[in-house]
């Protein structure tokens, strides 16, 4: 019988337990252990923090499924990795520290053959001084609650506007090295849409701020794609996107502190500024949760299994060198420690070898780039082909270090599609798809990318498609009929 333990019930946690539990028959114990009771569709958010979704739309109760499908759900956080076991204990265990079911605050130990860390990111408002929702002064949309508080928000500044005062509406990135530059972009499309649809466009000045060299960027380099019969880059995608909405961006910049009332932010040319805002909506930091990891003699080896930013060390080439010696071999493949080969980290949770972005530097010494997004589609694949490796390793197909099923982000496609409105006929979104994630120069020498598979449009189809897809990878996610027909 084999015991695996999950870290984390997001996309690549969620579907690598479903997965597992549906491949391995009963002897075989499926375990997860997350804070959260439930379970996000996160790409929606966005639609929570401008009030076209209720919170109850896009998150559903994880305990009564997994209950139901037979794995044990602990809500608790892991606090430290024993992959040698030690303290009595024969088996690698982790220990957990419980959260909720009348049991807050008690530890546990849990013994396992197989452990899969998708704990996903843990938001750092704190790397930004006065940033995020518990600062009180800038909102978010990175969970259900946290967007939820932004709608409460923006409909303060929505009520001013409608009495006639003007407002300053600051979105972006609110540090120098964050990812989710589309999630910010999106909201900022959205946005503006709920306040055109009012009729208040003269009394709301709208600004985007990013980290990225060029907007457009989305943290991989930016992409060129085929549209109307022309190879374009995204940053002409992106920049009419805002500029038909008489939104001002300003880039390369990196946020370093947030007061009440105004924003602090260096540029990459060394200057530093400030802006007014009124309602401000900033992608914090993202770092792994500080799990600890210790040997059988109870020695830290958490250098072993972590980098310094929190995120598992896998399959991947972390050697420094110049980012024109980068290459997509760097990426793993199996998202598996090197060193203990029973633990893997699908989706945000393993430590990428670079950023996809070419890296810049202020002469202050800021460096200013986004990180690399590995969330989504990349998360869901990951954790599949998790699930798919620990399955065939259990039923004496594979072993360890030779496993089947592999998933490189440069070697993987991605969709994306950027809502930019809600509505059946007046909804609009930029749709585009990109092969591979990360760039390939050796393969694709001109674009670093395959132009037959890259792509975009915009249009109201794209908004058809995102909203069929909220509903599909719900019910994917609830374990529907036929869910594992579709993709992840």
């Amino acid at each position: 019988m084999a015991k695996i333990v999950i870290l984390g019930a997001g996309i690549a946690g969620h579907t690598a337990s479903t997965y597992l539990r549906k491949w391995l028959n009963k002897k075989h114990e499926v375990i997860v252990v997350s804070p959260n009771s439930k379970y996000q569709w996160v790409p929606s958010n966005i639609w929570v923090g401008v009030g076209r979704m209720k919170p109850e739309e896009v998150y559903f109760d994880l305990a009564p499924k997994y209950k139901k499908w037979g794995i044990d759900f602990k809500q608790a956080k892991a606090t430290a990795i024993h992959p040698e076991g030690g303290d009595g204990s024969d088996k690698p265990y982790v220990m957990i520290e419980y959260v909720a079911q009348g049991k807050e605050g008690e530890t546990e130990k849990v013994e396992y053959d197989y452990l899969v860390n998708a704990t996903g990111p843990q938001l750092r408002f704190d790397k930004t001084e006065g940033l995020g929702p518990q600062a009180g002064n800038t909102v978010s949309v990175c969970s259900y609650d946290h967007a939820a508080h932004a709608w409460a928000e923006l409909q303060k500044s929505i009520k001013k506007m409608e009495a006639g005062e003007n407002q300053n509406i600051v979105i972006g990135i609110g540090h120098p090295g964050a990812t989710c530059q589309g999630a910010a972009f999106e909201y900022v499309l959205n946005v503006y849409h709920e306040i055109k649809r009012r009729g208040l466009n003269d009394k709301a000045n709208i600004t985007y701020i990013t980290n990225e060299y060029e907007v457009g960027d989305f943290a991989m380099g930016g992409a060129y794609i085929q549209y109307g019969g022309y190879i374009t880059p995204t940053k002409v995608f992106t920049e009419s996107f805002l500029a038909e909405r008489e939104i001002r961006w300003i880039k390369r910049a990196g946020v370093n502190k947030v007061e009440k009332g105004t924003i602090h932010y260096e540029t990459l040319d060394g200057n530093y500024h400030e802006m007014p805002y009124d309602f401000a909506m900033l992608i914090p930091a993202f770092s792994g949760p500080g799990i600890k990891a210790f040997d059988k003699n109870g020695d830290d080896i958490t250098s072993v299994l972590f980098k310094p930013n929190g995120f598992m060390v896998v399959d991947a080439d972390y050697t420094k060198k110049p980012f024109e010696e980068w290459k997509a071999s760097d990426w793993p493949e199996v998202v598996q420690n090197p060193t203990y080969m029973n633990i893997f980290a699908p989706g945000i949770a393993f430590a990428p070898p670079h950023t996809i972005s070419k890296p810049h530097t202020s002469p202050n010494g800021t460096t200013i780039v986004p990180a690399p997004p590995r969330t989504g589609m990349p998360s869901g694949v990951m954790g599949k082909i998790v699930a798919q490796n620990i399955r065939d390793v259990i039923k004496g197909k594979r072993k360890l270090d030779n496993l089947k099923h592999r998933a490189s982000m440069a070697k993987m496609g991605a969709a994306c599609i950027v809502s930019a409105g809600y509505g059946m006929s007046n909804g609009m979104a930029a749709s585009m798809t990109v092969y591979p994630i990360v760039q390939d120069w050796e393969k694709y020498p001109e674009y670093g990318r395959s132009l037959r598979y890259t792509m975009g449009e915009p249009g109201l189809a794209g908004h058809w498609l995102k909203w069929f897809m909220h509903y599909m990878f719900l019910h994917k996610a609830k374990g529907y009929p036929f869910w594992y027909l579709l993709p992840e």
